[in-house]
């Protein structure tokens, strides 16, 4: 089986990609599990496709081998589009002083005025230079209390709507199962997009 390094130490996002690249016969694994050094890798983009593209290639100089890295987040229509690039860090703590941060600067108004995106950019750097982008999004609308204990992030607080989401849907993202969530999400179409362009690239 082919493999490709994964820029990201979370576990749950290792687990959401190996279940679609899995049957590409690609295994993706942690930088931690390659043997990385664990350095941190300055974020200095604007922008998602920035990161993302940083991400990648500094861990394909690392280990000599194709390197996939993805940048995401959550963009609040309300807040100008925060907490955008800065959503793993926004708060300045973790995932729950991060979400606390989201509920307090969205409460004041309706829930139709809640509406956000996860957005999710992938970037595959092979050593020769080749870079394969894949974007994917995702609409919803934000609760103010969580729901749910799956996902990672802002999952607890996000209720997603639109294209290929069920009407009336009221789960939130925590409360769907993996499979399910991964036909939807951001990371899933964003994932998608990639492996259609891996499958071009093997003819």
């Amino acid at each position: 089986m082919k493999r490709i390094i994964a820029a990201t130490r979370n576990e749950g996002k290792i687990r959401e990609m190996n279940a679609i690249t899995e049957e590409l016969g690609i295994a993706i694994i942690s930088r931690d599990d390659a043997g990385v050094p664990p350095v941190e890798i300055e974020e200095t983009g604007t922008t998602f496709e920035e990161n993302s593209y940083i991400k990648a290639k500094a861990i394909m100089e690392m280990t000599g081998e194709p390197a996939l890295a993805d940048d995401s987040g959550i963009c609040c229509d309300y807040l100008g589009g925060a907490p955008g690039v800065q959503s793993a860090r926004w708060s300045g703590g973790d995932d729950e002083d991060n979400n606390a941060k989201l509920v307090r600067l969205t409460e004041p108004v309706p829930p139709e005025e809640r509406i956000a995106r996860y957005v999710c950019v992938m970037t595959l750097v092979y050593p020769d230079g080749e870079t394969l982008r894949a974007r994917g999004e995702v609409e919803g609308m934000i609760i103010t209390e969580p729901r749910g204990d799956g996902g990672f992030g802002y999952d607890p607080y996000f209720v997603p709507r639109g294209e290929g989401v069920a009407p009336g849907e009221t789960r939130t993202f925590a409360e769907f199962p993996a499979e399910e969530k991964n036909a939807i999400s951001h990371r899933g179409r964003a994932l998608q997009e990639m492996a259609r362009l891996l499958r071009e690239r093997s003819k």
